[in-house]
């Protein structure tokens, strides 16, 4: 007889406020990376406020300065992170970044490329140099450090080479992608529509995915959060993209939400869907976790390898691209520390260094404090001198962390979010009564389950 094991608490439990983002056995240290993304930004807010009698770094101005500034790095952090969960290192970010731009730049000036066709040929530029790299990572067996690394100097040289170490400039049309913006609409009103309307959407697939989350438990058998949970989640949330997109929408005439802030969108749900939900995915946290083991279970971990490597310096191109574009010219210091940043980022986010955890919204919120932190000490006046001793410290501080939970027996942020994931695919076990046990369920050797 089968018993439906789905079910809620009508009654209140300070443990089901753990819910509202993930699963019952979570406690507030795991969301400590976006708590100190939103200290950073009320810390920030209330100093610039005292210092400069009104607070910056909420503005619509500021926010829109930081999506143009940062989107390269955010775009670097998603390729990163999955190098990272295979336990590799990616040290050529910045050079093949630069590597691609100055070709991109070169083709439009002097070989009148249309700029359309010019994004074509970065993008193939990406895909082979990572080809490259990933050939010798996969298949020769050369650590992706010292593969990486030599890729930084000889694409550094690349580009200086290429380009004659001097500037060259990009047509207007190109130059949309790293600092246009959502066009305005013939509308009598004091804000971008578009904004508001991709605002809008946001909220309309937060309430969908939740709503889906929920039927997935039901039919599952699995323990639902309260639905009070829910409809506080989903209120929170949209109410935090909407306030975002009123920021973004009523900013100075002729800005909104920023081109390159629209990739970046695109780029997090197209990764994080193919991280969590494909076979893919599911192969590179395997191969990080356990090469041998998911070898011998059928994972072609070779050719993981050469993927995720190729995967990395394609998205390299894009972000160079996206900041030559902001430029508006290509230059022989693009790129510089971009792969310091990126990989910053990766951990900060809950990144494991062995390899095996990591996700693209956990990278993502990573590179959103590394972004703010560097914002916010700007806006008060720091040096770089300053600035770069504080990144250092804020790094160090975040993988210990890591590894101090790991050595007491507790799990990151990440890898709370990917046991969010496997649960809503495996059904929650009922409890036992006092009469009852459990019978080992027969393995199916034709299916290995």
């Amino acid at each position: 007889m089968s018993t439906d094991t789905s079910q809620t608490s009508s009654s209140f439990h300070f443990r089901d406020i753990t819910k509202m983002f993930g699963g019952g056995q979570s406690k507030l240290r795991q969301f400590g990376i976006l708590g100190s993304l939103i200290v950073i930004l009320a810390l920030f807010q209330l100093l610039t406020f005292v210092v400069k009698g009104t607070g910056l770094t909420l503005s619509p101005e500021n926010l829109i300065n930081v999506v143009n500034q940062y989107s390269y790095i955010l775009i670097l952090a998603i390729g990163m992170v999955m190098v990272i969960i295979m336990g590799h290192i990616d040290l050529s970010v910045g050079s093949v970044a630069a590597f691609t731009g100055i070709i991109v730049a070169k083709s439009m000036a002097e070989w009148n490329l249309p700029w359309p066709l010019a994004i074509v040929l970065g993008i193939g530029v990406g895909i082979l140099v990572g080809a490259w790299q990933g050939f010798w990572v996969a298949y020769v067996g050369v650590p992706a450090f010292i593969v990486t690394l030599a890729g930084m100097l000889f694409f550094r040289g690349a580009n200086q080479f290429i380009g004659q170490s001097t500037t060259i400039p990009v047509p207007p049309g190109f130059r949309v992608i790293g600092s246009g913006y959502l066009p305005e609409l013939a509308l009598p009103l004091n804000f971008n529509v578009l904004t508001m309307v991709l605002a809008l959407l946001g909220v309309a697939w937060i309430v969908f995915w939740e709503i889906r989350t929920r039927g997935v438990q039901k039919r599952m058998g699995s323990v639902s959060a309260p639905l009070w949970v829910s409809v506080i989640k989903v209120v929170l949330i949209s109410a935090v993209i909407l306030v975002a997109g009123w920021l973004f929408a009523t900013g100075r005439p002729g800005t909104s939400f920023p081109v390159s802030g629209i990739i970046l969108l695109v780029l997090v749900i197209l990764y994080s869907f193919v991280t969590n939900n494909t076979v893919f995915g599911r192969h590179i946290y395997a191969v990080g976790g356990n090469r041998q083991a998911s070898r011998l279970s059928g994972v072609k971990d070779r050719w993981v390898d050469f993927f995720v490597m190729m995967n990395m310096s394609v998205l390299a191109a894009l972000a160079g691209m996206i900041y030559v574009a902001r430029a508006a010219a290509s230059g022989p210091q693009d790129g510089n520390g971009w792969e310091l940043d990126a990989i910053a980022s990766v951990f900060i986010g809950g990144a494991a260094v062995s390899g095996g955890i990591g996700t693209v919204i956990g990278s993502i919120i990573g590179g959103l404090v590394m972004a703010f932190l560097n914002n916010g000490l700007a806006l008060m006046g720091a040096g770089a001198d300053v600035v770069s001793m504080i990144k250092g410290l804020v790094l160090l501080f975040a993988v210990a962390v890591d590894v101090w939970n790991k050595q007491q027996g507790r799990p990151s942020l990440t890898g709370f979010i990917m046991r969010r994931f496997a649960s809503k695919e495996t059904p929650a076990v009922p409890p036992l009564t006092p009469n009852q046990t459990y019978e080992t369920p027969a393995v199916d050797k034709t299916s290995g389950k």
